[in-house]
């Protein structure tokens, strides 16, 4: 691939907004401690996705999909814990 002086920008901006899009959702469930509406399903397939995502950019060494995919890793998979932890307890 050429080397275009925006192709990284461009990673960097598209990692930034699907990165923000967890905040919301992870911010929500760490203060109310509410998981109910979340399908235990999609998180568990979200995070698998991620993490391959994140492994992807760790073996073609990009930048924007590392920073972007640990981040949303720990932001998905902190609201995934969270379902878990709330199915075992019977109040998913």
């Amino acid at each position: 691939m050429p080397d275009l002086p925006y192709v990284d920008l461009l990673g960097y901006v598209a990692a930034t907004l699907t990165t923000l899009a967890f905040v919301p959702q992870a911010l929500l469930v760490w203060r109310t401690d509410d998981t109910k509406a979340i399908s235990l399903g999609m998180y568990c397939l979200t995070v698998t996705g991620i993490g391959m995502w994140f492994i992807y950019g760790l073996v073609i060494d990009s930048g924007p999909l590392i920073v972007a995919n640990f981040i949303t890793i720990c932001l998905s998979g902190s609201i995934l814990a969270k379902k878990i932890q709330h199915v075992r307890r019977g109040d998913a």
